[in-house]
């Protein structure tokens, strides 16, 4: 918008996180505008995923991600699976082009924002040097990272409760799988978004000896068991993807529709730690 001020520019998601309304939200459009539209598609692996289902019926489709592709879709398709955020990747594109693409501190503020989120505040997988040369440079605009962070990691004392209860009810397999169902019940019972449940499996990130842990969370349309898997030195996306999902060697997220599917979901999960730990070492 600021580089090319009389282009009409519109950002739609079924699917918006209250956590982020301070971001500015989201627009609504009529289904004809479509037609003769440019839509870009961020941070999405897979067409089924993108939270605009009118999408599709756009003029051209640009793709830009940064999960391992499983099932190709639009019609310009820019994935770096390499990098830590999809972020980082429209921090280097603005930042190759920073003569002609005009930056501002509020846009600093939005990219910086998804190269945080994204990479764990720079601790997970695909994190390197030119990930925080790129977060420097973003910096550099007056980002005000306190009232930032202070947005995204406050959370209601309930929130604090939940967690409690959560560490009371985990569970671990065998092998040292960590996993928690976050069922309708837990969700009514902590006012949670779907969002907030999800956001519990860093909460089991840190046991020793579990490298691997998931969290099953029923979805709103009550029909799914929304999955997200997380992993220490595992790949876990081959996983993902036969549960009708995907991502990243060791964050991914799959979709199970009943209490069978999730269970053997966890088996795999146990069957392939224990493969792991009897065939590696030195393995914390």
């Amino acid at each position: 918008r600021n580089t090319y001020p009389k282009k009409a520019i519109y950002v739609v998601n079924e699917d918006f996180s209250d956590a982020l309304a301070f971001t500015g939200g989201e627009d609504t459009v009529d289904e004809s505008i479509y037609e003769n539209a440019l839509c870009i598609v961020t941070d999405t692996a897979v067409s089924d995923r993108v939270s605009n289902s009118n999408f599709c019926k756009a003029k051209e489709v640009i793709k830009i991600d940064h999960h391992i592709i499983d099932k190709p879709y639009g019609d310009i398709v820019w994935v770096e699976d390499y990098r830590s955020s999809a972020c980082e990747m429209i921090a280097d594109f603005w930042y190759t082009f920073k003569d002609k693409l005009k930056m501002t501190k509020e846009a600093a503020t939005l990219i910086y924002l998804g190269m945080i989120t994204d990479s764990g505040r720079f601790k997970n997988e695909g994190v390197t040097g030119e990930t925080l040369r790129l977060a420097s440079y973003l910096l550099d605009y007056g980002i005000d990272t306190e009232t930032l962070f202070a947005r995204l990691y406050l959370e209601d004392f309930d929130y604090y409760k939940f967690e409690a209860y959560v560490y009371e009810r985990m569970k671990i397999t065998e092998n040292g799988v960590a996993y928690i169902y976050v069922d309708k019940d837990m969700q009514e019972k902590f006012n949670l978004s779907t969002e907030q449940a999800g956001s519990i499996v860093s909460s089991l990130a840190n046991i020793k000896n579990s490298l691997i842990w998931i969290a099953f969370i029923d979805y709103a349309d009550k029909k799914s068991i929304r999955v997200r898997l997380r992993s220490r030195f595992i790949g876990i996306n081959d996983l993902a993807l036969k549960y009708h999902g995907g991502g990243h060697d060791m964050s991914a997220g799959a979709t199970v529709y009943d209490i069978d599917e999730m269970n053997s979901l966890i088996n795999e999960a146990d069957a392939i730690l224990g493969e792991y730990k009897k065939t590696h070492n030195n393995w914390l």
